[in-house]
């Protein structure tokens, strides 16, 4: 906790919170970051749409270039180093495995869902939680594996 960073925290939050709003009340879409870019790869052509494509084509690459715009304002930009690149990847494949196995992500479930009370959704967070406190513990305590 030593890194906390509490106004940044709350801009974000606020901010991911506005945008989920937004899209909701704007396309009627729920803001499940995996989801928007499954669907954007796996629409069949003949139902794609521009607007469809569209949309989720601006969405992700917003997120991208917030990213971009926060480094570029000068602000601090954590770097994980020590990480072998194999390593990432076999993550980032396991994670795509869980949010299509699990009906969604964190953004999906955890702002969309929480926020319009769905049960299907506290639960899908219980068992996320649960499970990153159990790979902190395990790559901390049992692995010895230092952040």
């Amino acid at each position: 906790m030593h890194d906390f960073t509490p106004i940044p925290a709350l801009a974000g939050g606020v901010l991911i919170g506005l945008a989920s709003v937004w899209l909701l009340a704007a396309n009627g879409r729920i803001a499940g970051v995996s989801g928007i870019l499954h669907g954007l790869f796996s629409l069949p052509e003949a139902r794609k749409g521009l607007h469809e494509a569209q949309w989720r084509a601006w969405f992700l690459s917003g997120l991208l270039l917030a990213g971009l715009a926060w480094q570029a304002a000068g602000m601090p930009v954590p770097l994980r180093s020590g990480f072998p690149l194999g390593w990432a990847a076999a993550a980032g494949l396991l994670v795509g495995f869980g949010t299509r196995m699990g009906g969604g992500c964190t953004s999906g479930h955890g702002v969309c869902g929480l926020g319009r009370m769905s049960a299907r959704s506290l639960v899908a967070v219980l068992v996320f939680m649960a499970a990153g406190m159990v790979s902190t513990y395990v790559t901390r305590h049992v692995l010895g594996v230092a952040s």
